[in-house]
C-alpha cells in the first residue's frame, strides 16, 4: 500500500516547494521550542498526498500526523483519548456525540480552529468527489456546531467508534480556507498538527519545523524535521552512521546488519497486516473454490520463517491475537494442504491447473517469490508482475490478483469497511455479503466497553472473513532504528508519534 505517486498535475519533482503561501514566519521561528539545530530526520514514506481526505493510502497517516491533528488520537495500544476534542459526550440513547474541542486552537496559518471549522472539515470529508474517508462517515447524518468548542455529530444510528475513527485520516481538521484549493492542499498542507510543512520535493523529502501552536507543543523537542523515503537496504546502515538519516524505518531483512552495527532497534508488533486482495468478479477468482484452493496451497509458517525472518504470525483474519475484533473460531481456518488445494481446483472446473497473474507493489519483495513457488506446486501457476509505480490500484482495478498490505484503521468497525464494505478500497469487486452491513452495524451499536461488544465485532469479523475473497497471510512487525542520540522514542501499535522524543547533542 506504499508509494503511489502523486495525482496531482503540475508538480515539478526537482524543485522544492517552498511553502511561504501558508506558513508565516511566526510560525517557522525556531525559538519556539528547541535549539536552531534541533533536527530529526526520519526514513519512512512521503505520503501520496497531503490531504487526508483523498489519501487512498493506508501508510499516508504516519506522515499526514505530522502536520494535522485529529479530532482524538490513540495512545500507544491503540485506544482513543483527546486530541483536539479535550473530551466527548454521547447521547443517552448513543445517536450522537458532542465533541468539546480545546479552547483557542489555530491552524498552521493562524485562523481559528474552532466548532465551524471542525463541522466544515467532516463535511468535506463525506461530500467530496474524490472523498476516500466518505464511507467511514456514513453514519454521521448531520453535524452542529453548537458554539465555539462544541460540535455534535448526529448520527443514524448507534455507533460508539466514532471516538476511534476520528483519531486517524478520516479524523484530521483540515484547514477549512485551505480545502478551497485541493490541488494546492495536496502539496500545501494546512493542518493543526506538531509540525509545518516548510519545503517539499515529491519522491525526495519534506522539510518541517515544530509548529509552536499545537495543542501539546510542550511535549514536542525537535525543532526541525526532515521526511524522507525509508533507506534502501544496501544503504540502511551506512545512512544511519553518516546520519542522513536519526529513525529509520527497516524491513526484516535489514534488522540484523543494523543491529550488528550497533543501532538501536525498536520491534513492535503491529496492527497491519500481508494480504492477497483478490477480484472475485473476474475469472478464475470468481470461483470461491478457486480462492480457497489459493489460500489452502500457502504454507503461511513458511512465509514467516523463510520470507520474513521468523517475524510475525500466520494469519487468516485482518487483526492479530489480543485485539478485540481477533476471532479465534477462525484461527487456522485453511490449513496448508497441497492435495486438497488441487482438489479444490478439479472441483472449480480446473483438472489441470489454472493460471494467474500476482501484482507486485516492488520486485524485490520475498513474499511474493515465496508465494509463487507455493501456488505453483498445487498446480495455480502463477506469474509475477510489478504494478506501475503511481498507478492506484484500489482506484484502477487493473490487478484482480495482489500482494498487499493492509494497514489497519483505528476502529475495526471501519477496518471491516474498509477491507469488505461495497465501497471499500480494498474490496476489488465490491461486492459484499448481505448479511455483513447488519452485522457490522450493530457491532458498532454497542459501547467499547459493554461486555456484549468483543462477541459482535467478532461475528462480523467471522462473517466477512468466511464470505469474502481477501487472503490474509501474516501479521507485521515494525522495526525503527534510531540514532543514539534519539531519545524517548516508543512503541505504538498504530499512528507513530514524536510527543517527547528528544534530539541530543
Amino acid at each position: 500500500m506504499r508509494n503511489p505517486a502523486l495525482k496531482v498535475a503540475g508538480i515539478a519533482a526537482a524543485v522544492t516547494l517552498l511553502l511561504t503561501g501558508c506558513v508565516s514566519q511566526a510560525s517557522i521561528r525556531q525559538d519556539a521550542g528547541g535549539q536552531s539545530g534541533d533536527t530529526l530526520t526520519w526514513g519512512w514514506s512521503l505520503p501520496s498526498t497531503w490531504d487526508p481526505v483523498t489519501s487512498a493510502v493506508g501508510n499516508d497517516v504516519h506522515a499526514l500526523t505530522l502536520v494535522y491533528e485529529g479530532i482524538t488520537e490513540v495512545d500507544e495500544n491503540g485506544e482513543a483519548r483527546p486530541g483536539l476534542a479535550e473530551s466527548w459526550t454521547y447521547a443517552g440513547d448513543g445517536r450522537s456525540v458532542t465533541f468539546h474541542l480545546r479552547p483557542g486552537l489555530t491552524f498552521s496559518d493562524g485562523t481559528n480552529l474552532d466548532a465551524a471549522a471542525v463541522k466544515a472539515s467532516l463535511e468535506r470529508g463525506k461530500t467530496a468527489k474524490d472523498s476516500t474517508i466518505a464511507p467511514q462517515l456514513a453514519t454521521i447524518e448531520r453535524i452542529t456546531a453548537d458554539s465555539e468548542t462544541d460540535v455534535t455529530l448526529h448520527l443514524n444510528q448507534v455507533d460508539y467508534q466514532i471516538p476511534l475513527l476520528l483519531a486517524g485520516k478520516t479524523g484530521q481538521v483540515v484547514s477549512p480556507a485551505a480545502a478551497k484549493d485541493p490541488a494546492r492542499l495536496a502539496t500545501r498542507p494546512v493542518g493543526a498538527g506538531p509540525f509545518i510543512l516548510t519545503g517539499y520535493v515529491p519522491g525526495s523529502q519534506a522539510t518541517l519545523v515544530k509548529n509552536p501552536d499545537f495543542w501539546n507543543a510542550d511535549q514536542i523537542h525537535i525543532a526541525n524535521f526532515v521526511l524522507k523515503p525509508a533507506p534502501d537496504p544496501s544503504v540502511a546502515v551506512a545512512g544511519l552512521q553518516s546520519g542522513q538519516y536519526d529513525v529509520a524505518d527497516l524491513t526484516a531483512a535489514q534488522v540484523a546488519g543494523v543491529k550488528a552495527a550497533g543501532f538501536p532497534v525498536l520491534t513492535t508488533d503491529v496492527l497491519p497486516v500481508r494480504v492477497l486482495d483478490v477480484n472475485n468478479t473476474v475469472k478464475p477468482f470468481d470461483n470461491p473454490k478457486v480462492v480457497e484452493a489459493i489460500s489452502t496451497a500457502i504454507d503461511r509458517r513458511a512465509l514467516v520463517e523463510t520470507a520474513n525472518f521468523g517475524y510475525g504470525e500466520p494469519a487468516w483474519q485482518p487483526f492479530p491475537k489480543g485485539y478485540v475484533a481477533y476471532n479465534p473460531e477462525l484461527e487456522n481456518l485453511y490449513p496448508h494442504d497441497v492435495a486438497k488445494a488441487r482438489r479444490l481446483l478439479a472441483e472449480a472446473g480446473y483438472p489441470d491447473g489454472v493460471d494467474v497473474q500476482l501484482a507486485l507493489n516492488r520486485a524485490d519483495d520475498p513474499v511474493g517469490e515465496l508465494i509463487q513457488q507455493q501456488l505453483n506446486a498445487a498446480g495455480i501457476r502463477t506469474k509475477l508482475t510489478v504494478m506501475t509505480p503511481g498507478v492506484n490500484n484500489y482506484i484502477t482495478r487493473r490487478h484482480p490478483f495482489v500482494l498487499d498490505q493492509f494497514n489497519a484503521r483505528q476502529s475495526p468497525v471501519q477496518a471491516l469497511q474498509v477491507l469488505f464494505g461495497p465501497e471499500g478500497l480494498m474490496n476489488l469487486g465490491k461486492t459484499t455479503p448481505k448479511e455483513l452491513p447488519a452485522a457490522v452495524a450493530k457491532a458498532g451499536g454497542y459501547a467499547l466497553d459493554d461486555p456484549a461488544y468483543p462477541a459482535a465485532i467478532q461475528k462480523a469479523t467471522k462473517i466477512a472473513v468466511t464470505n469474502m475473497p481477501n487472503v490474509f497471510l501474516f501479521t507485521v512487525t515494525r522495526f525503527t532504528a534510531h540514532s543514539p542520540k534519539v531519545q524517548g522514542l516508543r512503541n505504538w501499535v498504530d499512528i507513530q508519534r514524536f510527543e517527547g522524543v528528544r534530539v541530543t547533542t
